[in-house]
């Protein structure tokens, strides 16, 4: 896999906006293929299941990471996991992203080298995240840097949203196995992304959002998955102030959301959802009927 020399730095290439962007591949692949079953009768069906590919992140000809993905937005990708992780801070000190796929690796090639890369990678939490996800350097204890701007969100705001997310999940609802996460403004879907591991999803969209310069402020976080620490705290990283979830929490997730001021929101299915923090910043303006008991008396 070729490398670009990173030890020059000529003009700095922007899009149609004026904003940086490094220079990058595009190669995103289909996120399923085609595999034959047998159901119940014992009858042979063909169906879609998920992809699921490696692909090793070199940064500056070093080895970082393996990860785990469908392989539809690699570039996203591997940017959010360099901005999540703490491991490149400034999207203008990325050269060039190369992906890969005959060798399932991408190249990363910065301006300058990160010379406190190494301490950065020995200092590694394996956190719970599918496909075991991880936290390195001192992102813990940076998070005490982080200020959001919490916003109220209505209780029809919400339903509503959780409607519109029903025409999402593509992958899904063709081969399942998957994750899917949302980056919303009220009730509108402005980026959905599925992967392997939900740890992925928001990686792409967190890369996303840093090449199209796109704040976190008032925007609301949808996950299909867990919110565990990880997911806590790359939306706190990302300015997010509002994390949504069909799924539970985990103790540790809920205290970084105190401690970060994160809108923790689970469970939310139908009419049904449960505020595990940030209560005073829901406004329950649309609350269901309650189901009537019957009486045996």
């Amino acid at each position: 896999m070729r490398l670009v020399d990173n030890r020059s730095k000529p003009n700095l290439p922007s899009d149609q906006k004026g904003f940086y962007r490094p220079k990058m591949t595009r190669s995103g692949l289909e996120p399923t293929s085609t595999a034959c079953a047998w159901d119940e009768y014992g009858e042979k069906r063909e169906t879609r299941i998920a992809a699921e590919r490696p692909l090793t992140i070199y940064l500056d000809r070093r080895e970082i990471v393996t990860l785990m993905t469908l392989g539809t937005h690699p570039e996203a990708l591997v940017l959010g996991y360099l901005r999540n992780q703490g491991l490149v801070p400034h999207l203008e000190e990325i050269r060039a992203i190369q992906v890969d796929w005959e060798t399932s690796a991408v190249a990363v090639a910065t301006y300058k080298q990160e010379q406190d890369i190494h301490n950065k990678l020995e200092k590694r939490t394996v956190t719970t995240g599918c496909g075991q996800g991880t936290v390195f350097g001192d992102i813990m204890e940076n998070l005490e840097d982080i200020r959001l701007s919490p916003f109220s969100i209505r209780q029809s705001m919400i339903y509503q949203l959780l409607r519109n997310l029903r025409d999402y999940n593509d992958v899904y609802k063709s081969a399942g196995a998957v994750h899917g996460c949302a980056l919303c403004e009220d009730d509108k879907i402005l980026t959905f992304v599925e992967d392997v591991g939900r740890h992925n999803a928001v990686d792409a969209i967190a890369g996303m959002m840093w090449l199209d310069h796109v704040t976190g402020d008032r925007k609301i976080f949808y996950t299909t998955g867990r919110l565990t620490s990880e997911m806590v705290i790359k939306v706190a990283q990302m300015g997010i102030s509002v994390l949504l979830s069909r799924s539970g929490i985990t103790q540790m997730g809920l205290e970084l959301a105190q401690k970060t001021g994160v809108t923790l929101i689970g469970r939310s299915k139908g009419r049904h959802f449960l505020v595990f923090n940030g209560k005073e910043r829901v406004v329950y303006d649309a609350p269901p009927s309650r189901p009537q008991h019957r009486s045996y008396s």
